[in-house]
């Protein structure tokens, strides 16, 4: 049976699906056609069941979850890791709801933050997270919102930073922030425990190879500077990429009860495998 499998081409995905991805490890009469798309596009292949397996952003799983459950491993979620919002020059908060802002994406969970903290702005742009950059260069935007790499490299590039969208969320409810999290198609549950294991061993291989960097997370990486993606790594791939563990349970029903309260689809299709 060959799965479709969507992931990002950024350096925490292909770290944790390097193992996968290469065949160092697998699951008897189980095969991966790997998409790498960014993470608004996979959103949107999710929206139309495109995907067998596929990382999405934790804000959008809720309109995705009758024909998806989230596995325990291999997503993305911590302190202190929200996107943030910065620009080219100075811009007070209170200008923000009438300024022009680019957004990587409208169902992405950066989009979820930056509305919560700015709930009027008029003037949203949604575009591919890596075009954000030149927007503001061109003067096309006033303001935009990084995440990736971006969060590492926007100090040499000049940028300031008008706000963390995270910190709020950290205070708000003392809980990890749900970045994107690995779904699986509902139809697959005989399947959910031995690939959420198969997804937990790729990790596990990846950091007994680390700080060693493959040619397969350096070839998509945005930037490529080996610091940068190492950094990346080390902020996005933790305890919660392993398991998401009781916090993370708890933070991703924090943002169901925001988003999707009225809904009775078991998020996960198993207890901790």
């Amino acid at each position: 049976m060959k799965l479709k499998i969507g992931i990002s081409p950024c350096p925490n995905d292909t770290f944790i699906f390097d193992a996968i991805y290469h065949q160092k490890i697998s699951l008897p009469d189980v095969s991966f056609e790997f998409i790498l798309e960014d993470v608004e596009t996979l959103n949107r292949l999710a929206g139309e069941e495109q995907l067998d397996i596929v990382k999405l952003s934790y804000a959008r799983y809720f309109q995705v979850q009758e024909n998806y459950a989230l596995l325990r491993s291999g997503g993305a979620m911590g302190f202190g890791v929200g996107p943030l919002l910065v620009s080219k020059n100075p811009i007070a908060l209170d200008e923000i709801s009438n300024r022009r802002i680019a957004i990587p994406g409208e169902f992405t969970t950066a989009h979820f933050l930056f509305r919560s903290e700015f709930p009027n702005a008029q003037q949203k742009q949604f575009m591919l997270f890596s075009a954000i950059e030149d927007a503001l260069e061109k003067q096309e935007a006033d303001a935009g919102v990084l995440i990736h790499e971006g969060r590492f490299t926007y100090q040499q590039k000049g940028y300031y930073k008008l706000l963390d969208l995270g910190e709020a969320w950290d205070k708000k409810y003392q809980l990890p922030i749900p970045l994107g999290g690995i779904a699986i198609n509902r139809r697959l549950a005989p399947y959910y425990s031995s690939i959420n294991e198969l997804i937990r061993n790729s990790i596990q291989m990846a950091w007994s190879q680390y700080p060693s960097l493959s040619d397969f997370i350096r070839c998509h990486a945005q930037e490529m500077d080996d610091a940068v993606m190492r950094q990346h790594i080390e902020l996005y791939v933790n305890q919660f990429s392993e398991d998401v563990g009781a916090i993370g349970e708890g933070a991703i029903q924090c943002m169901k009860a925001i988003l999707s309260p009225s809904t009775q689809f078991p998020i996960f299709l198993t207890t901790k495998s």
